[in-house]
């Protein structure tokens, strides 16, 4: 065959390749439609060219003679078709590249959750909160500025931190609410009724959802379709008393988590210890069967941490499908001279923080090596936790951060991660704060909010 021939008659095949790829290419990336289109569409030309046996006798040459009879048509789309081999390379290094990057998300998960790429003082509430009046934020400020001049030493008074330890031995045995009384602590007495209630009837749009009730990391964005004040605020949530196994499962993907006077090697004054107490709280003074499991997934770094505890959460789920709720219950990291502490009924109590991952980064768009089909169920958990907090114990609670990653809040449309204070705060102090955090729980998930 002459050269001019030979072009002549590759340009018609090429010709006819592409006809074919107009053709039947849409239905057959739709039976293929798990595939990349790249993949896709090189599966597609080899099997066009397989089955119409197109074996051309001047692409066969000495170095294809060796080759398998089922290789050849493989060999001649590579040469009349560069992009072929390019598409077949640029496959195989995205699913590499996506592998990369989920390994990428699933370390930097652990790791991430105490950066804050926010100012501090933005997840706290100002002078215009609606709910708290000036001489509770006084009060937080004053208490704080306390603690910053002289941090409390161990075995010093930490009950009020301006009351010197010999005031302190004066007041002991006075019958005075929340102080020590014969050496027991007063109880915590629950707030029968709403300290602040929000007028509902009000224009509640995004702006003023999110500046009254969230702080948004630099890292994610909250979307709009998620501001919508019937799905956050009258989601039912309620969940069945009546169940014969555990309704709620606690569990720590940070246990390693202490607070200033941790006794090491001694869980029950770690984070472990208050979700024991709330555990403890929810079941016996509230009705719930609570199942606290305290694995640990961070001991030698927090690395992987929700990786390595989601196979176990899973299996736990997988047991007992009779659990509607799962509390992640973690301490925030503060800068140290700052304190997460209020006055409660009189008991120095640590103020603690809902937080919500959105597996969404900002700029980018969704991560969907993390994806969560319950976004809008945890936002409306956190939220009515956030409304009952703030309306019956105004100040306790920070705004609902928001993050980007998803801190395996996919596990169950009830899912909630909970800072409950700070490495600054004493363990008196955490403890003190899982009373008013069980009756914030038990009101959302008795429907009552």
């Amino acid at each position: 065959m002459r050269i001019k021939d030979r072009k002549v008659a590759k340009n018609i095949i090429i010709t006819i390749v592409i006809f074919i790829v107009i053709g039947k290419g849409a239905l057959f990336l739709i039976q293929e439609k798990r595939e990349s289109l790249e993949k896709a569409m090189v599966t597609f030309l080899q099997k066009e060219m397989e089955q119409a046996y197109f074996m051309p006798a001047s692409f066969i040459s000495a170095d294809t003679a060796d080759m398998g009879i089922h290789k050849i048509p493989d060999r001649i789309i590579r040469e009349m078709l560069p992009i072929y081999a390019f598409a077949e390379n640029t496959v195989g290094k995205e699913e590499n590249e996506d592998e990369m990057m989920a390994e990428f998300f699933r370390q930097r998960e652990g790791s991430d959750e105490d950066r804050k790429d926010i100012e501090e003082e933005k997840l706290d509430y100002g002078k215009d909160a609606l709910h708290i009046e000036n001489s509770i934020l006084e009060e937080m400020e004053r208490e704080n500025r306390a603690f910053a001049e002289k941090p409390p030493q161990s075995g010093e008074n930490t009950v009020n931190p301006e009351v010197s330890a010999e005031e302190a031995e004066k007041m002991a045995g006075q019958d005075t609410k929340g102080q020590v009384v014969d050496g027991e602590e007063n109880d915590f007495v629950i707030a029968q009724y709403p300290a602040y209630t929000y007028d509902w009837e009000e224009q509640w749009g995004y702006e003023e959802l999110v500046s009254n009730f969230y702080a948004v990391d630099a890292s994610t964005s909250l979307k709009e379709e998620y501001m919508n004040l019937d799905e956050l605020l009258y989601r039912d949530l309620s969940v069945d008393l009546e169940a014969e196994g555990p309704q709620i499962l606690i569990y720590h993907t940070h246990s390693q988590e202490a607070f200033a006077d941790s006794v090491e090697g001694d869980a029950s004054t770690t984070i472990v210890g208050a979700g024991e107490k709330l555990a403890k709280l929810l079941s016996e003074e509230y009705g719930f069967k609570v199942m606290h499991h305290t694995g640990e997934y961070d001991v030698e770094n927090r690395d992987y941490a929700y990786s390595n505890s989601l196979p176990e959460i899973e299996r736990i789920l997988e047991e007992n499908p009779s659990i509607e709720v799962v509390i992640d219950l973690h301490r925030d990291e503060m800068q140290e001279g700052k304190k997460l502490l209020m006055d409660l009924q009189g008991r120095p109590t640590a103020r603690f923080m809902f937080f919500d991952g959105m597996s969404y980064i900002r700029n980018k768009g969704e991560i969907t090596y993390l994806e969560n089909p319950y976004i809008q169920d945890n936002l409306a958990f956190s939220f009515q936790a956030q409304v009952t907090a703030n309306q019956y114990y105004p100040g306790i609670a920070r705004k609902i951060y928001l993050k980007a990653y998803r801190y395996n809040l996919h596990l169950c449309p009830k899912s909630i991660l909970i800072e409950l204070g700070a490495q600054t705060n004493t363990v008196e102090e955490i403890m003190n704060a899982c009373d008013p955090l069980a009756h914030i729980i038990s009101i959302v998930l008795n429907g009552e909010v």
